[in-house]
């Protein structure tokens, strides 16, 4: 298997919360890198086209934009 990533991933379990206009959910971070991260949502779930990560344990918030999905895991990219 070729790596595609840039950066190199980390694994986590963290809580964590994406937010957008209408409300939030709650995921769980499973890896991050400098580019993006790993979650996992509770149910497959709609997901608007940019969202904030946020891990409240870290301080850590980041907008972020899907780049895949497996049932319940997403792949996000965080965007400036």
């Amino acid at each position: 298997m070729i790596e595609k990533r840039t950066a190199q991933r980390h694994r986590v379990f963290k809580g964590g919360t994406i937010t957008f206009e209408n409300g939030g959910i709650p995921c769980t971070v499973r890896n991050m890198s400098v580019g993006g991260a790993a979650i996992d949502l509770d149910a497959p779930v709609m997901l608007p086209q940019s969202f904030t990560l946020s891990i409240s344990c870290d301080d850590f918030v980041r907008n972020c934009r899907t780049v895949w999905r497996r049932d319940k895991r997403v792949g996000l990219a965080f965007v400036q």
